[in-house]
């Protein structure tokens, strides 16, 4: 066997790592800049025509609204038309994250602009003219409920910043427990990304198991019958072998001279919606600009409603720092989940513990890995092998890495074990 070999899938193919949904979503997001360039021009010819001032300057803030979707647009538009640009070297599927980082940096900066305008106004009142006011911005929330309709489906990945602790699809919600005099352990299937295989995790900390006296039978309804051997992967056991589908069967559990039964039941599969691997973060970034503009018209309503009503003229700021706050932590959220992919930050490190338990699982080590996103839904791999086996050449881990899915891109270089030593 040679000292070096290295391969690549992608060798010879077009590297192109664009979201699923990316057409889709691109003309979701030009038709939003229809609308709010329609609404503007409307607002606009109308104030002037009619003499109202807030009209017109509702008109203008709804411009800024249509140019900051513009970037997401563009963003998408200029990514399809260069997807097989060889100058890029892993395609141009980041190019929604840089537009969403763009447009987080946008929203931070309405955040302030609103916040600065409300502070101004608890210092220095202004008279309301509440007979135009409270309509438009009726008007301004409709216009973004329409938005909200257009972009829905493609966005339902956003998180508005919050964290969501997601610990992958594991049909947890069945986790079948077993006592036995070793301890309290939950039985599952795991399919996060990889073919469903069987988990065997300890409940209580005292909970203790040798994965070469533990095996798994399962019993479908035809009768027919299949035995699972276990691998201890550092904390749970998980079968060797792949569950055929359909995952609705008794499952006979082994524990030394114990066995248990347990059922399991096919159900629907969901995708995860806040996977942050998959997540299109340009579509995202125009979700919460409609998003944020629709919550500062809700509390721009509330506000001016209250202050015709009780003369509270003070509520009128307090909901725009209020509607600041929000966009700010929004935009914070966006701003970091964008720059993280945009500095290569894996967001799935589930992946890259799954790429080297099927390296190492046969016998081989794993010298260096790096795993990272190269588009909404694509994944890229570099993985470092140490082999003392002459027939574990670069196709040999390719095959065996194909089966997770995301995984789009992957390099593998092989080398003998006493070279890495």
């Amino acid at each position: 066997m040679s000292d070096f070999k290295d391969a690549a899938f992608g060798a010879g193919h077009d590297h192109i790592f664009l979201g699923a949904g990316h057409e889709s979503n691109e003309r979701k997001t030009w038709a939003v800049i229809g609308l709010c360039s329609a609404m503007m021009l409307l607002e606009i010819v109308g104030g002037s025509m009619f003499g109202s001032l807030a009209l017109v300057a509702d008109g203008l803030h709804m411009s800024t609204h249509a140019g900051a979707m513009l970037i997401a647009a563009v963003a998408y538009t200029y990514a399809r038309k260069h997807a097989a640009d060889s100058r890029f070297v892993f395609g141009t599927g980041k190019l929604g994250d840089l537009a969403g980082f763009t447009s987080a940096i946008v929203l931070a900066m309405i955040a302030l602009l609103i916040g600065y305008e409300a502070i101004s106004r608890f210092l220095s009142p202004v008279p309301i003219h509440f007979g135009e006011a409270i309509p438009i911005a009726v008007l301004g929330l409709l216009v973004n409920i329409a938005s909200v309709w257009l972009l829905s489906g493609g966005a339902h990945g956003h998180s508005h910043g919050h964290d969501h602790g997601h610990d992958g699809h594991a049909h947890e919600d069945e986790a079948q427990k077993i006592f036995t005099p070793a301890g309290v352990f939950a039985v599952s299937i795991f399919e996060d990304g990889v073919p469903p295989v069987f988990r065997i995790t300890p409940a209580t900390e005292d909970s203790r198991l040798n994965a070469s006296t533990v095996s798994i039978t399962t019993i479908w309804p035809d009768g027919a019958q299949q035995v699972f051997e276990l691998a201890n992967r550092g904390g749970y056991l998980e079968s060797m072998q792949d569950i055929p589908e359909p995952h609705a069967f008794k499952a006979i559990v082994r524990l030394t001279d114990d066995e248990h039964e347990v059922e399991f039941e096919e159900h629907e599969h969901h995708a995860n919606a806040h996977d942050a691997a998959a997540r299109d973060h340009n579509i995202r970034s125009a979700y919460v600009h409609v998003i944020a503009d629709a919550a500062v018209s809700v509390l721009a309503i509330i506000g001016l409603v209250l202050a015709r009503a009780f003369g509270w003229l003070w509520m009128d700021p307090l909901a725009g720092v209020i509607g600041a706050l929000v966009i700010a932590n929004w935009s914070y959220g966006l701003m970091r989940d964008t720059g993280a992919i945009l500095l290569d930050m894996s967001p799935d490190r589930r992946m890259a513990e799954n790429v080297r338990h099927a390296v190492e699982d046969r016998g081989d080590k794993v010298v260096d890995l790096h795993v990272w996103r190269v588009g909404p839904g694509h994944m890229s791999a570099v993985v470092s092998v140490a082999t003392n086996e002459p027939q574990h050449d670069s196709r040999f881990y390719h095959a065996a890495l194909k089966r997770f899915k995301g995984l789009s891109h992957v390099t593998v270089e092989v080398q003998p074990a006493h070279s890495a030593a």
